[in-house]
């Protein structure tokens, strides 16, 4: 038979439940952290390769008014000025990222999280935004508005 004491497989014994116990713990803190640290860390989403989006007709577009839509994964603010020019603007505020809104009675684009101001040209013009609002190219071609990104060559 054994040549082991009852002291000694009392201390196995208890040496391999601790070991089981240890296991356990460990495996039940990773299956707690695992899925909040998933939903803290939000996944990789590839950038959508979008040149221009069609606004529709320029009648459709009354003057002195605005529209938010999406360029990509990115909203922008269309406007067309009074005189009946377009502009075309990032919609969101380079202070921290919240949407921004064109006020028609001062012609002027106003983030509404901490009073930022931006020209019709997207020129922060007052507040904390510490830069111009990203332009984006306007064409007009048989009546049908068209947006695309700035050439920077």
């Amino acid at each position: 038979m054994s040549n082991l004491t009852k002291t000694e497989i009392k201390k196995e014994r208890r040496s391999f439940l601790n070991t089981i116990l240890k296991t356990g713990l460990v495996a039940w803190v990773a299956s707690v952290i695992y899925p909040v640290a998933r939903f803290l860390v939000p996944p990789k989403t590839a950038e959508l390769n979008v040149n221009n989006i069609d606004l529709g007709l320029v009648a459709e577009f009354p003057k002195n008014s605005s529209k938010i839509v999406r360029f990509g994964r990115k909203p922008i603010i269309v406007i067309r000025k009074e005189s009946g020019d377009f502009k075309a603007l990032e919609a969101t505020c380079t202070h921290l990222d919240c949407n921004v809104q064109f006020k028609k009675e001062t012609e002027q684009i106003w983030c509404a999280c901490h009073n930022g101001l931006y020209d019709i040209e997207g020129k922060n013009i007052s507040g904390p935004p510490p830069k111009p609002l990203a332009q984006f190219k306007v064409d007009i071609a048989r009546e049908k508005i068209i947006v695309s990104k700035m050439d920077l060559s």
